[in-house]
């Protein structure tokens, strides 16, 4: 396994923007407009409709990055260790994510997935299989814990092939996970974009960069505990102070927490690009579901960096594998902190055809009828890791810190940040908000 450079960057690393003292007083401030942000806002706006919530995105519309780049599908909950927050968190989005859907109009339909194994990786669909059969609920005291869990079915390779006859004799063995779908994400962040819209404190503000964050502290002048947001827009920067801070900005999330720690306790973030390819040829005329191989796994069964080239149909029909994963190095002037920008990743994300054939090998292990020809380079997506690859299993990550002692005490004016927000961040979303209201928020 290669060595991978992990970048540590903090906002305003150069110290281009100097403390600003804050104009006003915002109860929220949710830092990035992608699903998990927007699910966020939406919960707050709606669950305490007398504070003011302000969402700030630097884009000028939402779910311009990590959102608007996966498979859109509606995860089941299986992949990962039972007491996770990415297992426990997936599960609850999923039902949250099916009622919203239905609730709101939203496009999804529930297809069904099948994870597929050759005969060296039965066992892992059979693990899989075990493990779905003893996954309960978390312990939240708002959850209903007799509701079923996860429900799936061991499948002999005939019995898949009845399914999906355009697999290959090589599959042994298969899992049909019923409870997973695909659903139109922009149709879902759309939905939610305007519960915060149309509620009565909630504020959607684009094209604004959170560009320096401060801890403020009460004193004789002032007798707010918070956070000083500092913000730019049009060439223009203004200060705000927000009692608590939700930092839920994806690949950025790092760098923003990064601003109020020391330089030794600074987490690194490392770069995983992933390259999907659209199908059109043979070898698939008669694909309804997913399809997902096993995963490759590490040291053990979920030291796995990512699902596989897998199949998914969109609410169209359209067929596309992906993503596969590729790790990116940040170029040497982002280690060192010669420049400012952070974003070096952007450059990564055209389309290319370079991937086609390392692709079309990874999928004619369960469907030897696609052909390299049929495959077009489609989308690319950057997932946020906060280990380096061959070091296992990394779950989610939710940190609060305080804006003083005083306040740590009491529990208030927290800043959450959540990082390594990745697969499965869309089906999490509204678990994500839950738990962050619920569980952090209001059960200070």
């Amino acid at each position: 396994m290669r060595a991978l450079k992990g970048l540590a960057r903090a906002l305003n690393d150069h110290g281009q923007y100097k403390y600003k003292h804050p104009e006003s007083v915002v109860d929220f401030v949710v830092i990035g407009g992608g699903v998990v942000g927007l699910a966020i806002a939406q919960r707050l706006s709606e669950s305490f409709p007398s504070k003011s919530t302000f969402l700030l995105e630097r884009h000028t519309r939402v779910g311009e990055e990590i959102s608007s780049r996966n498979s859109e599908v509606i995860h089941s909950g299986l992949y990962y260790p039972s007491e996770s927050l990415k297992t426990t968190l997936c599960l609850r989005g999923r039902d949250l994510m099916y009622e919203r859907c239905k609730k709101h109009n939203i496009p999804f339909r529930q297809t069904g997935k099948l994870v597929v194994a050759r005969s060296d990786q039965r066992s892992y669909v059979e693990g899989l299989h075990a493990k779905s059969l003893k996954l309960k609920w978390p312990g939240h005291p708002w959850l209903d814990s007799d509701q079923t869990v996860l429900s799936t079915q061991l499948l002999s390779g005939e019995e898949v092939r009845e399914m999906e006859p355009d697999l290959s004799t090589d599959i042994v063995a298969g899992l049909w996970c019923p409870q997973t779908g695909i659903v139109d994400s922009h149709s879902f962040m759309e939905s939610l974009e305007k519960d915060i819209m149309d509620s009565e404190n909630g504020s959607l503000v684009f094209a604004t960069n959170v560009v320096r964050i401060d801890r403020h502290q009460k004193t004789t002048a002032s007798t707010e505990d918070g956070w000083v947001v500092q913000a730019s827009s049009g060439g223009d920067s203004y200060a705000i102070l927000a009692r608590n801070v939700i930092n839920a900005s994806g690949l950025s999330s790092v760098t923003v927490r990064n601003s109020i720690l020391p330089k030794s306790k600074r987490i690194p973030m490392f770069y995983a690009k992933g390259s999907y390819a659209s199908y059109h040829g043979p070898g698939v005329s008669k694909i309804k579901h997913l399809i997902y191989p096993c995963p490759y796994t590490g040291p053990n069964a979920h030291a796995f960096e990512s699902l596989g080239t897998h199949l998914t149909l969109d609410l169209q029909g359209k067929i596309r594998f992906g993503p596969d994963l590729e790790w990116i190095d940040p170029p040497e002037s982002e280690i060192t902190g010669t420049v400012e920008d952070g974003d070096f990743w952007t450059k990564e994300l055209i389309p290319d055809s370079s991937k086609l054939p390392e692709i079309h090998r990874a999928v004619t292990s369960y469907l030897p009828g696609v052909v390299l020809e049929g495959l077009r380079p489609d989308d690319v997506g950057i997932r946020p890791k906060l280990i380096s690859p061959g070091r296992g299993f990394q779950d989610f990550l939710f940190h609060k810190d305080y804006p003083s002692v005083d306040a740590e005490r009491n529990s208030n004016n927290l800043m959450i940040s959540l990082l390594g927000i990745e697969s499965p961040g869309l089906t999490s979303s509204l678990a994500i908000a839950e738990i962050i209201i619920e569980g952090m928020l209001k059960g200070r």
